[in-house]
């Protein structure tokens, strides 16, 4: 069974920075397509961020394009979440999630971020985002 960690949340300043991680023991990931999801207080679980499985393309969720960055990191055997100029509107649990391309729905071979064709989940770090 695979089981991911996510770590690297924290407190930060409006305009800060925050670095997640999602890692995993005993399966490699780059084999897996990995997705990053947040859940706000009081709203759904979204889809921030994907990326396939070696060297393949990734997506963003619009209220986060130019602003975070996926990618592996593979001598780690971790999938990174690089946040910048973050935004209280931010604030939340992030969850990074795992599953095989073939499971995966692409658009435009970019992989989508549904959240129910995602079997492997992690526990979630929390971000917050405040002054």
């Amino acid at each position: 069974q695979l089981q991911l960690v996510e770590s690297g949340g924290g407190l930060v300043q409006p305009g800060g920075s925050l670095r997640l991680s999602c890692a995993a023991s005993r399966f490699n990931l780059d084999y897996y397509t990995i997705a990053w999801f947040r859940q706000a207080p009081g709203k759904e679980r979204e889809g921030v961020s994907c990326i396939k499985s070696r060297g393949g393309s990734t997506n963003y969720a619009d209220s986060v394009k130019g602003r975070f960055t996926i990618s592996r990191d593979n001598a780690k055997n971790t999938v990174d979440l690089q946040m910048d100029s973050l935004k209280p509107e931010d604030t939340a649990v992030y969850y990074c999630a795992a599953e095989r391309d073939f499971r995966i729905t692409t658009v435009q071979s970019m992989c989508v971020m549904r959240e129910y064709e995602y079997e492997f989940w992690g526990q979630g770090t929390q971000v917050t985002v405040s002054s």
